[in-house]
């Protein structure tokens, strides 16, 4: 139990070091390893998805986001089951569902923790980065990051904002 504790206190520290998301890498729903630093440039929107919640529909305003501003903006969606367990799919099933119903075609990242124990290091960075509203735990399905040309944090939103709001558009 204490090599646990410590293992988690060591990759709290690594994430919550880091000066921007271009230090950070994920890998695709694919099994791809992507770096951050190629999207240097652009803005991020990082999205925590899950397939059978009641934010799900959101999907479709990520793919027109991603389709609309996609020479600006990068839109990442990564799965989880942390909630409800309403992400219970595997990956080949997670991209299955993902196409089919949404015609998903933004990166999705390979199922990940965005709490907890196994916490995804990116999130643990993410989750303490300071933004205008709030710092930590994400609490729901769809919470939305929206990161700068640079990598940091510009604001972060709740599930019940949808990716194409004008609060999060107006920051394009």
């Amino acid at each position: 139990m204490k090599k646990i504790v410590l293992l988690f206190l060591i990759i709290n520290l690594f994430a919550t070091s880091q000066k921007s998301i271009h230090e950070f890498s994920f890998n695709t729903i694919d099994g791809e390893k992507v770096s951050f630093v190629d999207f240097k440039g652009k803005k991020i929107m990082i999205v925590n998805t899950a397939s059978k919640c009641g934010f799900t529909s959101q999907y479709t305003e990520l793919q027109q986001m991603h389709n609309q501003y996609k020479d600006q903006l990068v839109v990442i969606g990564f799965p989880a089951n942390n909630f409800g367990s309403q992400e219970p799919g595997t990956n080949n099933e997670i991209i299955s569902f993902c196409k089919k119903n949404y015609g998903v075609t933004f990166y999705l990242s390979e199922k990940v923790s965005v709490k907890g124990e196994d916490i995804h290091p990116l999130f643990s960075w993410l989750n303490s980065q300071e933004n205008s509203d709030f710092i930590g735990d994400v609490k729901w399905n769809f919470e939305k990051y929206l990161l700068d040309e640079n990598g940091v944090l510009i604001h972060r939103y709740r599930s019940m904002i949808k990716p194409d709001s004008k609060k999060i558009t107006d920051q394009l």
